[in-house]
């Protein structure tokens, strides 16, 4: 009977199994693969295992069960294709007790399939000899979430420090190579960066800017590296080396290391077990200023963040306005959206969208767009001209404005805080008398715990307040107005005659329509400009309104 049933499973196939991490080649030759095979073949020739096939997972944490050559023996074991399983040692089965023990305990006994691991003494077909089986999985499990937390520490420690801990540097740049925690700018690739932050700001979106990559023939990035011999995760799924996606490119235009910083802790696991990385607020990442050379200037990414938080949006007639996404309504603050008139000529103009969405909640601000270019235009002339002709006094009363503002800004601030403080105290003394008037039976258990729970729920939400307005003070001290960036716009544009989508991002962050007025007979409408830089400023007898019978 015993030679009959050694007969059928010879017939089918003996598995070496072999499987090294990263982690486990820094224990040295041991544990590679050429080692790991010679050991399970010898073994296999040494005890009469016949019709031996190998699968080799090579680079695969023993955490986690999905490997190639693993699905592939699992796929076979479900056929009934698998005799024998034979590996080197239980953690090279895994890592996973839970897991482990699933295999060991119910799929290879229910399929019938012998298991050895040899440097355990683990042989299926000895029952109780295999009784420390478990605790074997349970110290390799020990074994990969010490290794896991060990890892974690270095990382954090490198992370902390201002090394970068991505493996590859950002396109556009490579490692030096005298400091591989140092990079340095890849020209080639760093003119393209710079190419698609141009676009952005003369008013492409990420779609156009993909498809003008694409009739340029610029290789993408993940295919840029590899052309330059440079090792990367290739996750592309459609499309060949030419095909930028438009993620790519929103993705290229937010990235923070194009100023020359360091940005740490952008992501985490949940657990060493799972491989997915999730992504952590902004405001967990750690940022380290000019570790490297700056690709784009501060004055430009901070353009294109703003362009991309008011996104330009295409109409249905496939057109993109030049103010789509920067005009807001002055009353409710919400943006005010470009519709196309009706009657012939067909006129575009804009609306508020609180007026289009909710009957009577807002006016209609309704303001034609060649209006509003032509005050934006000559707003633009105006503060252009002045800055240019009477550069001292720009400079001058754009710094007692800002002083002015900051100031106001500070006391109101503060005075918000020493008011929450006080009520903070104030909440403290009506707690501790609630607690003795509770204990001297004046206030009932019940009431007391009403009382003090939505009293400390007060407490809290001002102790929230008081963090947030530090925080913002400190920040507005820090605040400066950057007149010198501003004075270098209107070097540059020296005469400017008509708008164009580069010159409205560049000098203006917002555009607020009041709803037009009649004043002595004629409809008077007025707008307020936020210049970028500078804040709120009209020029001296200057004023942005357009009149009309």
């Amino acid at each position: 009977m015993n030679t009959n049933r050694q007969s059928k499973t010879n017939e089918k196939i003996t598995a070496l199994y072999c499987r090294l991490s990263r982690d486990d080649e820094l224990q040295g030759d041991s544990n590679s693969i050429l080692n790991q095979k010679a050991i399970l073949q010898k073994y296999a020739d040494d005890n009469g295992f016949t019709n031996t096939q190998c699968f080799v997972d090579d680079g695969y944490s023993g955490t986690t069960f999905d490997r190639p050559a693993w699905n592939r023996l699992s796929a076979m074991i479900d056929e009934g294709l698998i005799g024998t399983i034979i590996v080197k040692d239980m953690s090279r089965l895994g890592r996973d007790y839970l897991q482990v023990g699933m295999y060991t305990e119910m799929v290879f006994p229910n399929a019938d399939i012998r298991f050895i691991a040899i440097n355990n003494g683990v042989d299926s077909i000895n029952g109780t000899e295999n009784d420390m089986t478990p605790f074997i999985n349970i110290f390799n499990e020990f074994y990969a979430k010490d290794t896991s937390r060990k890892i974690r520490a270095v990382f954090k420690s490198k992370g902390q420090s201002g090394k970068p801990l991505c493996t590859n540097p950002p396109y556009g740049y490579i490692k030096d190579p005298e400091d591989k925690n140092h990079w340095i700018v890849d020209e080639e690739a760093a003119n393209v960066v710079r190419e698609i932050f141009h676009l952005c700001v003369s008013g492409y979106g990420p779609q156009q800017i993909a498809r003008e990559m694409m009739r340029r023939g610029y290789l993408n990035p993940t295919a840029y590296a590899r052309a330059h011999g440079r090792t990367t995760p290739d996750n592309r799924t459609v499309g060949d080396d030419y095909t930028w996606q438009n993620s790519t490119i929103s993705h290229i235009l937010t990235r923070m290391e194009y100023l020359g910083h360091t940005v740490n802790f952008k992501t985490y696991r949940k657990s060493y077990k799972n491989k997915k990385q999730l992504k952590n607020d902004p405001s967990q990442w750690q940022i380290f200023e000019n570790t490297h050379e700056a690709i784009i200037d501060r004055e430009t990414f901070d353009i294109v963040q703003r362009i991309r938080d008011g996104r330009r949006r295409v109409t249905p007639m496939g057109e993109m306005p030049i103010l789509s996404g920067m005009v807001f309504c002055a009353d409710c603050g919400k943006k005010l959206y470009q519709v196309r008139g009706r009657n012939l000529p067909q006129k575009e103009y804009m609306v508020c969208s609180t007026y289009r969405k909710i009957k009577g909640g807002c006016s209609s601000h309704q303001i034609r767009n060649e209006v509003l270019e032509r005050l934006l235009l000559d707003g633009i002339q105006a503060v252009t001209a002045y800055a240019r002709e009477h550069e001292a006094d720009f400079v001058e009363l754009i710094t007692q404005k800002s002083q002015t503002e900051l100031d106001k800004s500070l006391r109101d601030g503060k005075r918000e805080m020493e008011q929450a403080q006080a009520r903070i105290r104030k909440l403290d003394d009506i707690i501790q008398r609630l607690y003795e008037d509770n204990l001297e039976g004046k206030v009932s258990d019940e009431r007391f715990a009403r009382m003090t729970a939505n009293y400390e729920e007060e407490q809290k939400g001002l102790e929230s307040r008081v963090a947030e307005l530090k925080k913002l003070l400190a920040a507005e001290k820090d605040r400066s107005v950057n007149v010198d960036h501003f004075l270098t716009l209107v070097r540059k544009y020296t005469d400017v005659q008509e708008l164009t989508a580069e010159i409205v991002r560049e000098f203006v962050e917002k555009v607020y329509v009041h709803q037009a007025e009649r004043i002595d007979g004629q409809k008077v409408q007025r707008i307020r400009i936020v210049w970028n830089c500078i804040g709120e400023f009209t020029p001296p007898t200057v004023t942005n309104t357009e009149k009309s019978a």
